[in-house]
């Protein structure tokens, strides 16, 4: 039985992660974690990519320590980002951040030519101003002039490691660039950000093996040998692969910084009602489409603990808020104000007022009003879901971080008026081990690797309670369509 590592990047974290199976289960073990974020540098948010570079490599180094000499390895991040690298092979900056505000009216500047609905037939992609495809229309011209090659964060991290570049497809899925039928890069698309389809390195399907990692490093570090797999690089992609789903009637939501919220279909729904509903199809792992919406998430929660200068857990603000009074405050937690606030607690209230409704001032209310609203957002969104797709969801299934968060989960299950099962937290490394050990040959395939999950973690169900908020729903659904209490 071979070893792997799951390089799992987030917006302000990363992991490398030991998956073996033993006595026929996954085991999972983090050997190494490490801070991410962007500084402000030129002008603009950029994250600090070649310090991902140092600390995988650091990481890979603790595991030779141990003793383990041969791994295979994945790597999967956020999306839309890219490096720009010019014919040297040398990036020409760091990566822009998705958060940054240069993207702020790329959307209504390029659609103002070129209509929504051509571009979401063409590509079944989400509107979101920090797409890739308004990304690169607010670049620097003489940067893309100078690009030889774009190249998507884990691609890029890949890409350094081996030497080997490309672009896997559940990532580049996210650009709003690749067309949905012909299953390349969209030319008219491209030619509307002054971008070559040759500027982006050859598509590949997640379990490709990309390769060794090159003798430069081992002289620099003590490493295993490592054998680059390209996994489901985008991290909602790994963590639906980890999702312990089974049937037709079943629905993922992917809980951490963004909140991701679909179903895996076998063909595309990019349809006039998934238009009209921002749904998004990206590629999935093996020919499916996370069919999804996508939700601001715990990102505020997080915004929330850090300006309380992390007085307090995440568990302890999940008890202070079980403490409250429920749905006191509605809030379109998916309101772009919510995106980067300078101070989130501060946003939140000056919505609250401005609504004309309850001001959360303690943590306990500032916590319980985030909880309440995210669990509306996302019953909201499953009815809708059943809606597009044209059948029921019996059984919604929450990974990642905010698996762990009981009351959220129950009172998802009992505004939706479905099963939750929460569990495992850790989707996205174990999706990316999973994809890793299909390509060696240790699992036949993904419903294998589904099993072995559900085989391996505690699973936890919360059981939705007739009639428990009457009401409610419908209060919210109301509220966001008038923006008012």
């Amino acid at each position: 039985m071979q070893t792997y590592v799951a390089v799992d990047i987030g917006a302000s974290s990363g992991r490398l992660i030991l998956g073996t199976i033993q006595e026929g289960k996954l085991q999972l073990e983090e050997v190494h974690r490490f801070k991410n974020g962007f500084a402000h540098e030129d002008g603009h948010d950029r994250w600090q990519i070649d310090h991902l570079i140092t600390e995988i490599l650091t990481g890979l180094a603790k595991i030779k320590a141990r003793g383990i000499n041969r791994v295979n390895l994945g790597i999967d991040t956020w999306a839309v980002d890219y490096v720009l690298i010019d014919e040297d092979g040398h990036k020409l900056h760091d990566p822009v951040a998705y958060r940054d505000a240069r993207t702020d009216s790329a959307i209504a500047n390029l659609t103002s030519s070129l209509p929504k609905e051509y571009i979401y037939e063409k590509t079944g992609i989400q509107f979101q101003d920090f797409n890739t495809l308004y990304q690169l229309y607010t670049e620097d011209k003489a940067d893309l002039e100078r690009a030889d090659k774009i190249m998507m964060i884990p691609d890029y991290l890949g890409y350094v490691l081996t030497g080997n570049a490309v672009t896997e497809v559940t990532n580049a899925s996210t650009t709003q660039m690749l067309n949905l039928r012909q299953g390349l890069f969209d030319k008219d698309l491209l030619s509307e950000v002054n971008v070559d389809p040759d500027q982006f390195p050859h598509l590949v399907e997640a379990g490709t093996l990309l390769g060794s990692v090159r003798r430069k490093w081992h002289k620099q570090y003590d490493l295993p040998e490592t054998d680059v797999i390209t996994t489901a690089t985008h991290d909602t992609a790994s963590a639906v692969v980890g999702t312990p789903g089974f049937g037709d009637h079943w629905a993922f939501l992917s809980s951490g910084t963004w909140s991701l919220l679909g179903a895996e279909l076998n063909t595309p729904e990019n349809g006039l009602a998934a238009f009209r509903e921002n749904y998004t199809n990206e590629w999935g792992a093996y020919g499916t489409y996370r069919f999804l919406k996508n939700i601001m998430g715990l990102w505020i929660i997080q915004c929330v603990k850090s300006e309380l200068n992390d007085r307090y857990s995440f568990a302890e603000l999940a008890a202070l808020a079980a403490q409250e009074d429920p749905f006191k405050v509605f809030i379109d937690v998916n309101d772009l104000r919510f995106q980067n606030p300078k101070h989130m607690i501060q946003e939140l209230q000056a919505y609250a007022k401005e609504t004309g409704q309850f001001v959360p001032e303690t943590p306990g209310q500032i916590a319980r009003a985030i909880y309440d609203n995210l669990s509306l957002y996302y019953a909201d969104s499953v009815h809708k879901l059943c809606g597009i797709i044209g059948h029921p969801i019996e059984t919604l299934n929450i990974v990642g971080g905010g698996s762990n968060v009981a009351l959220m989960n129950q009172l998802t299950a009992d505004l939706a008026g479905v099963t939750v099962v929460a569990g495992p937290g850790e989707a996205t490394a174990i999706g990316n081990i999973i994809v890793q050990m299909i390509t060696s040959g240790d699992l036949a395939d993904v419903v294998a690797g589904r099993h072995l999950i559900a085989d391996s973690f505690a699973l936890k169900t919360f059981k939705p309670q007739p009639d428990a908020y009457p009401g409610i729903l419908t209060k919210y659904q109301a509220f966001l369509t008038r923006g008012q209490a």
